[in-house]
């Protein structure tokens, strides 16, 4: 009875053994991914942090004109803050006012992590000109700690024919791209009489460009809009280059009218040419024949197929372990649109390649432009060996003969 005790002890104790040792086990497994599980749960802000700034950074008005868009004040930290703004530089001629509601505000109250707007209204007076004009918006915490600055820059230009009347102006004049791109400018236009009318849209660009004109965020195309008295709206103006476009600017004029009124603006468009490369073999066939440690030889053709010169293009493959590919010339230092260069290509299969076939890439790289070539090589036997083996046929038919007359004879 004894000694079945104490079996019966070391039992337990072996079981509770295993019982702690896979706490441990599940702790070692699961307590790691739990505490980088709560780390990706921290707020990776910083404590504190504001920002400001106005809507757009620049803008473009007519003389007289006055500029409206929001302020933002921004809380970035994980921290409630009183955010105390100010105009702190006002071009002369000009009043600057920041409304909440119908309030002149100094500070506001911005949760942690949230953004609030305030009313930007921008006054000029009779005597500010033709120029450009800087704004700067300071603001900081309560506590003085954390501030934050912004400017934005107005450009006034001359008022146009029939402007006191019909008013565009857009912040973003000038788009850049390639000229396989559409470029969308945003304008806004502007019904400054009391009465409701209805405006013409034209627009007059480079030859055979496609100029489009669509209402904000909507993709039917129109050629008129009604606009009441003393509001505006938002137009989007599409401009689709013709494909042959070479790369340089490009301007665009707006005209919009009612009547003996009209107003304009001037885009532009910037275009930097197509990158486009091709590459292939004059007989379109993109297979060969090769044998092993033997060179085999073809010719590469690379175009530019598009409307920029493509700088710097060199060559690069993948191949079978111990294959050697090079090419000559190594690189093509400029090739000009519908230019086209003669590249050869020498492969050489590995020595102890076994016959049979095998893919071989070679890449063209451009600039902003690259072309892959895939070819197939087949790895025949060495003539050699062809010529060996029909000795060695010959040599058995001959001592078979000789065989057979000898057998005759007997």
């Amino acid at each position: 009875m004894v000694s079945g005790g104490r079996q019966m002890r070391r039992v337990d104790r072996g079981w509770a053994s295993l019982f702690i040792v896979l706490v441990a086990l599940i702790f070692y497994l699961i307590l790691p991914s739990f505490i980088l599980a709560q780390e990706e749960k921290k707020d990776l802000r910083p404590e504190r942090g504001i920002a400001v700034y106005p809507e757009f950074s620049g803008v473009i008005v007519s003389k007289g004109e006055a500029v409206r868009m929001d302020l933002v004040l921004d809380n970035k930290g994980r921290t409630d803050e009183t955010i105390n703004v100010k105009i702190s530089t006002i071009p002369k001629g000009w009043k600057a006012g920041l409304k909440g509601a119908s309030y002149l505000i100094t500070g506001m109250y911005v949760p942690n992590g949230k953004t609030k707007n305030l009313a930007l209204n921008l006054e000029p007076d009779k005597t500010v000109g033709v120029g450009t004009y800087v704004f700067q918006f300071d603001a900081q915490t309560d506590d003085g700690k954390f501030s934050s600055t912004h400017k934005l820059t107005v450009n006034v230009q001359e008022r146009m024919t029939g402007a006191d009347d019909i008013q565009i102006t857009t912040s973003y004049p000038v788009l850049r791209g390639q000229t396989d791109a559409k470029f969308e400018f945003s304008i806004e236009v502007v019904n400054k009489s009391e009465s409701d009318r209805t405006l013409n849209l034209a627009a007059m660009g480079p030859e055979k460009w496609e100029i489009n004109f669509k209402p904000a965020y909507e993709a039917k195309q129109i050629s008129s809009l009604r606009i009441k008295g003393a509001q505006s709206q938002t137009v989007a103006v599409e401009v689709t280059p013709t494909k042959d476009a070479l790369s340089g600017e490009y301007p665009i004029l707006v005209r919009i009218s009612s009547g003996d009124k009209k107003a304009e603006v001037k885009l532009m468009v910037m275009l930097t040419g197509i990158y486009k490369l091709d590459a292939g073999t004059p007989s379109g066939i993109l297979s060969l024949e090769a044998i092993p440690g033997k060179p085999a030889n073809l010719s590469l053709f690379v175009k530019n197929m598009g409307s920029a010169v493509n700088r710097n293009i060199s060559f690069s493959s993948f191949k079978p372990e111990n294959w050697e590919v090079t090419f000559k010339p190594e690189k093509i230092d400029a090739l000009e649109p519908n230019a086209l260069k003669q590249v050869e290509v020498t492969i050489k299969p590995a020595q102890q390649a076994l016959v049979g076939d095998y893919s071989v890439g070679v890449m063209v790289n451009g600039e902003k432009s690259d072309k892959t070539i895939e070819f197939r090589v087949t790895v025949k036997a060495s003539t050699a060996w062809g010529w060996i083996g029909i000795g060695i046929i010959i040599f058995v038919i001959a001592g078979l003969s000789a065989l057979f007359i000898w057998l005759g004879r007997r």
